[in-house]
């Protein structure tokens, strides 16, 4: 470690020292900067027979990390036909053949499907508003009565979930890749008076990948499109169109003391979306014309992901901007969304302890045209949006994982029916395929 930076401060000024290619190459390669360490072996002069063999078993090492494996396998195999007797090309051999099977396997595995079950507890189904005895003294007639009917509704409930999520890779070739993909979720509340807020939805979407490399970096682009429909209480209630664009890069690796390397992963994205809500009051009565939901929302953001230990941890941050132009004037809006969070190998039993935060601020365009604020005037609504998860996370076999998680959503609002907290406790059992 130590003699690593001096050692590329000597590649910088003579890069044709002999031997030198060696010694950098395998300074990157315990650093994981695997495509680094491959020009190293590459561009290096290495005279040293014993080195350069050495050099080759990194360098088909480093290509099969960076997923090319079948030229790895071949510097693999490449050894072995040199040197036939001593252990180390035989163990090159060995690595090279599992390099060339893992392609194939890769080749092969088109299709992965993902099932999830479990149990919950929510202690507000319904979304029932917080109490607010202030503000329900200045309201009207119609918003006391309305808030007073909301705040008296069975709102907690245990319950079952189940998610199935597949995809399958329909096209590769070369730098391309197409997916088909669909993906079911399912909720049940067991208290028979939320039976209608049980939640059910079906996504189907496409995909188109692009990867390659632009001044050594590795990079995706990547054109998404997803439609789901969504049933409450199994009547329709959302259709959303969603069309997305995202570009990511894995830049260089850095290194702090005490921490290690540290990779480098950002995501930008653009979508664009449409939502159809049904069974709107609006839709048949004027008079709620100003709430009805149907929306075109534009969104644009980046998140980058910091990865440790060869991704056992990782921290991530993001922003968002989000225009919502809904047809009823009380619910467009104007947002930012700030993403943070991360997750971390703990020291036991293979345990993973993630948590996720984001908060959403809104700012509404327009006054309400119902609804009225604490002080009972008619006012532009404006929300923030916190969202706290964390998960416990316990693989159990290659295949199986259990996951315990705890959400909560708080939702402050300065119009009261909207001013909401909500909270989840999950255990969860998921398959992979």
């Amino acid at each position: 470690d130590k003699a690593t930076p001096l050692l590329e401060d000597a590649y910088r000024e003579r890069p044709g020292l002999d031997n030198l290619g060696y010694y950098v190459g395998l300074g990157r390669y315990r650093q994981k900067e695997y495509k680094k360490a491959v020009e190293a072996f590459d561009e290096g002069y290495i005279p040293d027979s014993n080195l350069r063999q050495l050099g080759k078993f990194y360098r088909g090492l480093a290509l099969g990390v960076l997923g090319l494996s079948t030229e790895g396998a071949a510097e693999l195999a490449d050894i072995q036909r040199t040197q036939t007797v001593d252990p180390f090309s035989q163990a090159a051999a060995r690595i090279g053949q599992r390099l060339a099977a893992t392609r194939a396997g890769e080749e092969a595995k088109r299709f992965r499907a993902q099932a999830t079950f479990g149990a919950f507890y929510d202690d507000n189904v319904a979304i029932n508003p917080n109490p607010n005895p202030t503000a329900v003294a200045n309201f009207n007639d119609f918003n006391r009565t309305v808030f007073e009917s909301l705040l008296a509704r069975s709102t907690k409930s245990p319950g079952l979930m189940a998610s199935i999520a597949a995809d399958y890779s329909f096209y590769r070739k070369g730098a391309f890749e197409g997916t088909a993909s669909y993906a079911f979720f399912q909720t049940l509340n067991l208290n028979d008076g939320l039976s209608r807020f049980n939640i059910q939805d079906h996504q189907i979407g496409l995909s188109g990948f692009y990867r390659n490399t632009v001044v050594n970096l590795p990079y995706q682009l990547a054109l998404q499109y997803a439609y789901d429909y969504l049933f409450l209480g199994m009547d329709g209630f959302l259709a959303r169109h969603s069309p997305t664009l995202s570009a990511t890069v894995a830049e260089p690796t850095f290194t702090l003391p005490y921490v290690g390397t540290v990779g480098n992963l950002t995501t930008a994205l653009l979508r664009y979306q449409t939502k159809s809500f049904f069974r709107e009051p609006g839709d048949g009565d004027i008079r709620f014309g100003s709430e009805v939901r149907d929306a075109v929302n534009t969104m644009t953001g980046f998140l980058h992901v910091f990865r440790f230990s060869n991704d056992r941890h990782f921290l991530r941050f993001g922003y968002q901007y989000d225009n919502e132009s809904a047809e009823g004037t009380a619910f467009s809006y104007r947002g930012n969304r700030l993403q943070t969070g991360g997750q971390v190998a703990l020291p036991w039993q293979q345990l993973s302890l993630r948590y996720d935060f984001d908060v959403h601020f809104r700012s509404y365009k327009n006054s309400q045209t119902l609804f009225q604020d604490e002080s009972g005037a008619l006012t532009n609504r404006s929300d923030v949006e916190q969202n706290h998860l964390v998960q416990l996370i316990k693989p159990l076999t290659p295949n199986w994982t259990m996951t315990a998680q705890y959400q909560r959503v708080r939702n402050s609002s300065n119009i009261p029916v909207y001013d909401y907290t909500k909270n989840v406790v999950m255990l969860l059992m998921t398959w992979t395929y």
